[in-house]
């Protein structure tokens, strides 16, 4: 099976990407058959980390004992008020959240931009790829404890789960669903669906349970016990080396990380959950040299294009992100976005809002550097001017901060099941919707 992937950024939409490749197959002298068939283009030295759906295996995990019992490191999350979590309630988010039924097309789940097995991230691509190959202006966080955010999306324009969900299953981006109702009518007539949500919310599928089931799932997905925890929380000496351990003085100390990154003396959520302009955005918006971009064409197929070659092909221009100022309306909110965990941060490259850094040395380097100078810049970024070593240390030490659990809850997200169009669900050729 093959995966639209990649670590660099797909703006080139749809129907150019597969024009071009086209092209490139006729060049040499490749005939490419109809429909979805895909051979006669791909890198054959290109592997992607995703897994085959017909070769991949699961085991269930109890989640809710994790999500009452958090792992070293980690506090008691907070649940909403009016949304106990429970296990029958995380069991129906995980099927909602597989389930490639609730896109328009029936095509795209939440998991395949939050892919377990990156991190419940996304490693190859630096820009989320929704339904039918749109791009959107933004990398795909992970949702390994999510639960901690305050503050969600990179923007921060919502602050709960319950009502988060919404927002990929209505964007033309993403899940690509022209309305509420279009959503909850379909979920109301998979037999999959019967009695479970009148079984946890004590009624059937609603704007508010549909988004409380997703939300218990996201809670649950807590990872920690990581190295770290082991020698700070746990007190084992021997969990880090000795460059680790100097690693983590730079980051609480001259490197200034912890400042934004938070950490506790009993636990650590590694995010002040407030909004910061490293430069980032500022670059983006703002530059006007013709910067070459490296554009996905499909698996592991690849070319470099500058903004008006993009243009000229999408008829798009590259669309602007301005951060917290697109919600406040506030100048002063220009290219802020909210800080995001370092739990995990090894899984989950490509990095910051956009992607636009590799890995984690291209991190600390720029970090190094002072950021990206502009008149808003956060007052925290600034040069440290570290040493190859301290970089180094650094590095190796935000290596450590990998959950002691993750391969569980992703053997766990294996195991649920995964909503496929079948000639006996209601829509099938979009029938459901006409005879209603």
């Amino acid at each position: 099976m093959n995966v639209v992937s990649g670590r660099h950024v797909c703006i080139v939409s749809a129907l150019t990407a597969v024009f071009l490749v086209v092209h490139t197959a006729i060049a040499e002298r490749r005939l490419l058959g109809p429909g979805d068939v895909r051979e006669g283009y791909e890198n054959t030295s290109y592997r992607t980390q995703s897994k085959s759906l017909l070769t991949r295996r699961g085991k269930p995990h109890d989640l809710y004992a994790l999500y009452m019992n958090p792992p070293l490191g980690l506090p008691k999350a907070a649940e909403a008020e009016d949304n106990p979590v429970s296990g029958k309630g995380i069991a129906l988010g995980r099927r909602l959240f597989f389930d490639r039924r609730l896109s328009l097309n029936n095509t795209m789940s939440c998991a395949m931009c939050h892919v377990p097995e990156m991190g419940f991230a996304h490693n190859e691509m630096q820009i989320a790829v929704g339904m039918e190959g749109r791009s959107g202006r933004r990398n795909a966080p992970t949702l390994l404890n999510v639960a901690y955010k305050t503050r969600l999306f990179v923007d921060g324009r919502e602050t709960s789960l319950e009502n988060q969900v919404w927002s990929p299953l209505l964007s033309a981006h993403e899940m690509g669903n022209p309305s509420v109702g279009y959503v909850l009518a379909k979920i109301n007539a998979i037999k999959a669906y019967a009695g479970l949500f009148e079984e946890v919310f004590g009624r059937k599928a609603t704007i508010e349970t549909v988004g409380k089931a997703l939300a218990q799932y996201q809670h649950s997905l807590l990872s920690a016990n990581s190295r770290f925890d082991r020698w700070r929380y746990g007190k084992d000496e021997h969990a880090l080396n000795e460059n680790e351990k100097k690693g983590f003085e730079v980051f609480a100390g001259k490197g200034l990380c912890s400042a934004c990154h938070l950490i506790g003396e009993k636990t650590a959520i590694f995010t002040d959950n407030e909004w910061h302009n490293t430069g980032i955005g500022y670059e983006a918006s703002m530059s006007r040299s013709p910067k070459k971009v490296r554009v996905q064409l499909a698996p592991g197929v690849f070319a470099d294009m500058d903004d008006a070659e993009i243009k000229r092909l999408t008829q798009k221009q590259k669309p602007n992100d301005v951060g917290l100022y697109e919600i406040t309306q506030n100048p002063d909110d220009r290219w802020k976005y909210v800080t995001p965990t370092l739990r995990n941060i090894a899984l989950t490259a490509p990095y910051m809002h956009d992607g636009s850094l590799l890995n984690l040395e291209e991190v600390v380097e720029f970090y190094d550097r002072g950021g990206i100078a502009n008149e808003l810049l956060d007052p925290l970024v600034r040069p440290l001017h570290l040493s190859d070593e301290e970089k180094s240390n650094v590095v190796a030490f935000l290596r450590t901060l990998t959950g002691a659990n993750v391969e569980a809850l992703v053997a766990d997200a294996f195991a649920a099941p995964v909503g496929e169009l079948g000639t006996d669900d209601p829509f099938w050729a979009n029938q459901y919707f006409k005879e209603q």
